[in-house]
């Protein structure tokens, strides 16, 4: 064991649960249920739903909010975005209009009339209901859990990553969570890292970041002088940055023998 390492961060999305792979699933179910109210064609259905969002996403007026804390299009088809401050109104008023809007194009795209909300009903409840962990990541967090500080860090709305976080089960093995929304500012500032360091008491040169993206999570642990870098490299989603992590790992099992021997 390396026993300069006190504390160990993780990222929440494609790190520890899974994240794109159920927006595209809750997207395939909704498609299906298109396809049986408005008998729309699934593969269009999908294809367009990917261009479409997009071009939509492009024009949202909250979008540098959303840069900056990380919020996706895939989010604002399920989020509630609970909060009072001004940001959180502004994107809940421009995200209901958009799931609806989103829908209703897809389906015009094929000549047909526009849904009642069922799709967007649909995505949301598909996209809880889908829910799942990375795998080995229970297991990979109570064997770290014994030997370190265990932080989360990620970045996101409050309400959206507070309710990933309930659903996994995995609260418990956590000494601190920060999530960028509720501090205004998210991965790759390392001011993120440095809230998230004091609350656990650990310097950054102790500390040990672990994540999918090598953009925010490994460039910004280097930047925020975090000891050393695990980049997971999930397959099939694997994201490139000019950047070099300390170790790469495929998945979350590797991560215990690199630190426990």
């Amino acid at each position: 064991m390396d026993m300069t390492v006190q504390a160990i961060l993780f990222d929440l999305d494609d790190t520890l649960i899974v994240d794109e792979a159920i927006s595209k699933s809750a997207m395939e179910t909704t498609a299906v249920l298109a396809a049986k109210l408005h008998g729309a064609e699934t593969a269009r259905f999908l294809a367009d739903a990917g261009k479409l969002s997009q071009a939509m996403w492009r024009d949202n007026p909250c979008l540098d909010y959303c840069n900056g804390i990380g919020v996706t299009a895939e989010e604002c088809l399920w989020g509630i975005f609970s909060g009072n401050s001004s940001d959180l109104v502004a994107l809940r008023t421009w995200s209901m209009g958009f799931r609806r809007s989103l829908f209703d194009a897809i389906l015009r795209e094929q000549g047909l009339p526009d849904d009642d909300g069922a799709l967007a009903e649909e995505f949301s409840r598909a996209r809880r209901k889908l829910q799942r962990l990375m795998p080995d990541a229970k297991e990979t967090l109570a064997r770290l859990k014994a030997a370190f500080k265990i932080g989360l860090l990620t970045n996101g709305v409050p309400d959206i990553q507070r309710e990933k976080l309930a659903a996994s089960g995995l609260a418990p093995f956590f000494d601190a969570v920060a999530v960028s929304g509720e501090h205004l500012v998210g991965k790759p500032k390392p001011e993120i890292f440095h809230i998230l360091l004091r609350e656990l008491g650990t310097p950054p040169e102790a500390a040990m970041m672990v994540g999918n993206s090598l953009a925010r999570d490994i460039a910004g642990a280097q930047a925020a002088g975090i000891g050393s870098t695990v980049w997971i490299k999930v397959p099939g989603s694997e994201e490139f940055a000019d950047v070099i992590p300390d170790h790469t790992i495929t998945g979350l099992h590797e991560l215990p023998p690199l630190l426990l021997g």
